[in-house]
């Protein structure tokens, strides 16, 4: 990914922001009244205002310091989203079973980490680029295999990868459980503050957008 800082989002800002995941549906109405809907993207981009996480002034210097060093939208940088940051559901531990990220075919050394979303009508996956260091595990067939030992994992794209005497046989299911940031931006390269308006209780507008690895 280019023009990159892996670096964190001040986390008590980020524990406060509001956002979430957003598509691109055309809808068109036909003279019938019945609809034809096409996606224009194939995956869901999260955007988020950080000034809702920014409580005080010091927070909120600690932001536009934040937001200097990326030069505004310039760099990407690691986002922690509350809500969903994980392989495993909302307080339940990750295992190395948690998300399929492959199967084996004897030869295959390299899978990418990814999260499914749900299950019976259209699932979704989810490529995940951006995993915190020493989180993830991993198994094949059901059985954990060792970090640095038997498998490593690249935390700045997501990348799995087995060592010459660990390679997954054919057909063979690859598992992995895990913590994740998302790889996003600012998006805009003017931070508004007013400083009687905050200290009277407004926020400033913070807009971070996801970018795609």
């Amino acid at each position: 990914m280019a023009a990159f800082h892996e670096i964190s989002f001040p986390r008590a800002v980020a524990l406060g922001a509001s956002g979430g995941p957003e598509r691109v549906t055309d809808v068109v109405a036909t003279a019938s009244g019945r609809e034809e809907r096409n996606t224009r993207r194939a995956d869901s981009r999260r955007r988020w205002d950080a000034g809702y996480g920014v409580k005080t002034l010091t927070a909120l210097a600690e932001v536009v310091a934040f937001f200097e060093e990326r030069r505004g939208r310039l760099y990407g940088f690691r986002w922690h989203d509350r809500l969903d940051h994980s392989s495993s559901p909302p307080g339940t531990a990750q295992t190395p079973l948690d998300q399929v990220i492959g199967t084996g075919d004897g030869t295959t050394v390299a899978f990418t980490l990814s999260k499914t979303y749900g299950a019976l009508h259209a699932p979704y996956v989810r490529a995940i680029a951006k995993p915190v260091a020493g989180s993830v595990r991993v198994a094949v067939n059901g059985v954990e295999r060792i970090h640095n030992t038997q498998f490593s994992v690249d935390v700045t794209t997501g990348a799995v990868r087995f060592a010459p005497s660990a390679v997954p046989p054919a057909g063979a299911t690859v598992t992995a459980g895990f913590l994740f940031d998302v790889p996003v931006r600012f998006d805009t390269d003017f931070l508004e503050v007013n400083f009687s308006a905050f200290s009277a209780g407004d926020i400033p507008r913070i807009p971070v957008v996801e970018i795609r690895p």
